[in-house]
This record gives C-alpha cells, structure tokens and sequence, in this order.
C-alpha cells in the first residue's frame, strides 16, 4: 500500500507564493526601468539625476505605484460586491439565475448553522458575524481607499513638482482632487479594470480552460452556469 503524499506548506500554497514572487520581480523590474526613464528625462531636462533610493523615495515613483494598485482593488471590490446580486447566465464567474443575494444563514454556515470547524466570527452571531460575512468586501475596500488616497497625495506632490518646474503656481490637495492629471491617471486604470472583469465574464461561458477551476469543465453547455444547474 502506497503512503499518502506529504503535503508541504510551498505545495499547499504555491498559487499565492508564484503570485508574490511574480508581484515582487515586477516591482523591481518597475522601480529599475522607472528610475532609467527618470533619469533620462532629468538629462533631457539640464536637471542632476537620482539615485535609485532617491527614486524609490519619489512621489514619481508613488503616485505610478498607487495608481495601479487602486485600480486592481477597486476591480475586486466591484467584483465581489457585484456577483453577490448580479448574474451572469452560463458564466462560471457567476452564481445561477434565482440564487441572487445574500443567502440564507444555513446556506453560509452562520450562526446556529455554523459547523464545529467554522470560524469563530462565523458561529459567535450578532455584530462579529455581521462584519465578517463581509470581511471580504471590507478590507478590499479599505484597501482600495488607502492606495487611492495614497495616489492622490503623490500626485499632488508630483503634480506640484511639475509646476515649479515650469514656473507655475502650486495647487492644493483639493484642488489636485479637480484636476484632469488626477482623473486621467484614476480612469485610464479603471477602464481597463473593467473591461477585464467583464470580458472574463462574458468569455466563461463560451471559452474553457481545462483543470482551471475560473473555467466549467470542457464538455459542460453553454447555458450551465454551476454545477447546480
């Protein structure tokens, strides 16, 4: 008789662990490729050039990070918030027609049918189970606010930068708040966001990936939107 597989904590976690580990050599591929083009426009300019820790300590360098950060966490918090209430027919990003909302307290293992193994949030009742049947949508919001806001004061001080360069008057915060460099590097990012999430979507029901579960399995019909169907 064959002994069972060890699992090991990198095999039980390998998806989150390629993603960070792809997530950190972008950022460094970001931060060199960053610098060399601030650098290069700094020549370009009569202006000294910065050392790498200088540029990472930039609001350049911020304001650019942010942006892309917002704009990944304000597609999953539409994206959780959405699949709650809206459907998709035969998409396997979706819950099945007649199964919108919240769901019953049986359905979510809450409160007095939560089972012995569920969290402890998910078996106290009240406030503390409130909060975290939508812990999920909380801290992806709380996330995209912070790097929004994060955004907007690097921008602000870039934006800021920019203007004494050419001799212009500074804005405040508020006012960087109203300024199409704010909105431009908000919406340029959204858009794309958007599109992504509803091409995944729309292309789940049509198109299959097979062992993925983000797919429904190869043979499955068009119309099969879950395996409840």
């Amino acid at each position: 008789m064959t002994a069972p597989r060890r699992r090991g904590f990198v095999r039980d976690n390998s998806l989150s662990l390629v993603f960070l580990v792809l997530f950190l050599a972008a950022l460094a591929g970001q931060a060199i490729a960053g610098h060399r083009l601030y650098n290069q426009e700094q020549r370009e300019h009569g202006e000294p050039p910065t050392s790498l820790t200088e540029f990472l300590t930039s609001s350049r360098f911020a304001v650019e990070t942010a942006e892309n950060w917002q704009s990944e966490f304000l597609q999953f918090t539409l994206y959780v918030v959405g699949t709650v209430w809206l459907i998709q027919r035969g998409s396997s990003e979706s819950k099945s027609p007649g199964e919108e909302g919240s769901g019953s307290d049986a359905d979510q293992l809450v409160g007095e049918a939560a089972r012995a193994d569920s969290p402890r949030w998910a078996r106290v009742g009240g406030l503390r189970t409130a909060i975290y049947s939508n812990s999920l949508l909380l801290v992806f919001g709380a996330i995209f606010l912070t790097s929004w806001l994060a955004q907007s004061l690097a921008g602000w001080s870039d934006f800021n930068n920019d203007q004494i360069t050419h001799h212009q008057p500074e804005v405040s915060w508020a006012g960087y708040l109203t300024e199409p460099d704010f909105w431009d590097r908000s919406l340029q990012n959204w858009q794309s966001e958007f599109l992504a999430v509803g091409t995944m979507a729309i292309f789940a029901v049509y198109l299959r990936q097979r062992g993925s579960p983000e797919s429904k399995p190869v043979g499955a019909p068009h119309t099969k939107t879950t395996s409840a169907d």
